[in-house]
């Protein structure tokens, strides 16, 4: 499936909405859907979503559409959502209490198993997650086999974090401090800076 051509982020961003999109479809017993109702749906043109899916194969018949069971299964193991990846979450605050207990997540194949923090007020059993004094993380990591790791501690923390997150075999961070990690590059690191995406709305505001 697919070919050697680079594949761009944005484009892996939209088949997350993609299937998200297909989800809600089969929750209403469709079958078959057009690239162009698809497409309408979505808010974008039906080249953009033939090209996003042409980086990976031919999914849809002409004159029919496409199967939505099928193209289903073929998103998520594009994107790696046909097996349930572990996770942790380092910095228990409420952004990562948001997160820990968005079933979004566990839905789509993310389950997060631990939580650490330095605050011995927040090391407790969540129900869905235990969180574990810092100390505890080589062991659990480890002991769980997880391979992301979530960063909301304050900046001044987040390189250290991320350094020990690797050195217990984690393979991928998703960083929500506001600091460019220097990581190895077989690293795969995803920055979510809140205050630069909330900068992009106020841009656009201005021009209303």
């Amino acid at each position: 499936m697919g070919n050697k051509k680079k594949v761009p982020d944005q484009t892996l961003i939209r088949l997350s909405y993609y299937l998200r999109a297909i989800n809600y479809f089969l929750d209403e017993k469709k079958e078959i859907i057009s690239s162009k109702d698809f497409a309408k749906f979505l808010r974008i043109s039906p080249h953009q979503l033939r090209k996003d899916l042409s980086y990976f194969g031919q999914f849809g018949r002409k004159g029919v559409g496409y199967s939505l069971v099928f193209l289903k299964n073929q998103i998520q193991t594009i994107l790696g959502l046909d097996r349930t990846w572990k996770a942790c979450i380092v910095g228990f605050g409420n952004l990562a209490k948001a997160i820990s207990f968005y079933k979004g997540f566990r839905e789509q194949g993310i389950d997060i198993k631990a939580g650490f923090d330095i605050d011995k007020k927040r090391q407790k059993d969540y129900g869905i997650l235990k969180v574990f004094p810092l100390k505890k993380m080589s062991t659990i990591i480890k002991q769980e086999n997880i391979k992301i790791g979530i960063i909301t501690v304050p900046k001044e923390e987040a390189q250290k974090i991320a350094e020990r997150l690797i050195l217990y075999g984690v393979k991928a961070i998703l960083n929500f401090a506001p600091l460019k990690l220097n990581l190895p590059g077989e690293v795969i690191i995803k920055d979510v800076d809140l205050s630069c995406q909330l900068a992009c709305l106020t841009h656009y505001l201005k021009n209303i």
